[in-house]
């Protein structure tokens, strides 16, 4: 108990825990983005909360991943102020958190390293003609925030198997798109996909999140999808050729189950 109030006491590790309530799964870059402060410093603070048991951190690849743990604040309500409340209360409390569990969603997070410029990276994944060599379909869409795009097949056909809405477009760093079936729409709950390129000294470091899957059997595919996806697109960046067997073919059967 000591640890957690002397972690709750200092107005920064507050504002850190109050950024992954509202965001859990957040990197130290992400988290120091919302303070005036260094590395360093943050650094700290999160070691504070950890010892505390009120962060946990998950490693994805090169990059650590914070995730809040409410078991220490809530420990806390039940021992001083729990006596103090009324059963109904208690009751509703419950009711809310049972509810708020199976809201929860599995996520999915993908790192890769790619030898080309953020800028081609850019082009590869929002580019008709590329998608369609490295993805076997083509990302259709003007790219603007809130424009449909969708997940044209490539034989002429014009059918789209998959698409959504445009969230976020920050060229080359930063693009946000809802990804479900074809014409589906934006929401709090929509199945959302992020890419963020960076440069990573002379070559670029491509990460690939999504979140808000609907079940662990979607997770179990993206899981496999992904990584066959974005070793193509690697592959015709580096060599100007995809793979000579499309990887995603290996996990055809889990494409199937869904």
């Amino acid at each position: 108990m000591d640890m957690v109030f002397r972690a709750l006491a200092d107005p920064t590790r507050r504002r850190l825990l109050d950024s992954l309530r509202e965001e859990s799964g957040q990197t130290l870059g992400r988290l120091c983005g919302s303070l005036a402060m260094t590395r360093q410093s943050v650094t700290q603070h999160l070691a504070v909360l950890e010892e505390a048991n009120l962060i946990s951190t998950v490693r994805r690849g090169r990059e650590k991943l914070h995730y809040l743990n409410p078991v220490p604040i809530h420990e806390l309500q039940m021992r001083w102020m729990a006596p103090f409340e009324e059963p109904r209360l208690r009751v509703l409390y419950d009711v809310r958190r049972h509810a708020e569990e199976h809201r929860v969603k599995p996520d999915f997070v993908y790192v890769t390293y790619i030898h080309a410029t953020p800028g081609r990276v850019w082009e590869a994944l929002t580019s008709a003609d590329l998608t369609g060599e490295f993805w076997g379909h083509s990302n259709v869409s003007d790219w603007r925030p809130g424009s449909p795009w969708e997940h044209r097949r490539t034989d002429g056909s014009g059918v789209a198997d998959g698409g959504g809405v445009v969230i976020e477009v920050d060229p080359p760093t930063r693009l946000v798109m809802t990804f479900g079936e074809p014409g589906s729409g934006a929401g709090p709950d929509a199945s959302t996909v992020t890419f963020l390129i960076e440069p990573y000294q002379e070559i670029v470091r491509l990460t690939v999140t999504h979140v808000n899957l609907a079940t662990d059997a979607d997770a179990e595919a993206v899981s496999h999808g992904w990584p066959a996806v974005m070793a193509n697109l690697k592959s015709l960046l580096e060599t100007g050729h995809v793979l000579p067997q499309a990887p995603w073919d290996m996990h055809a059967e889990l494409r199937g189950g869904r």
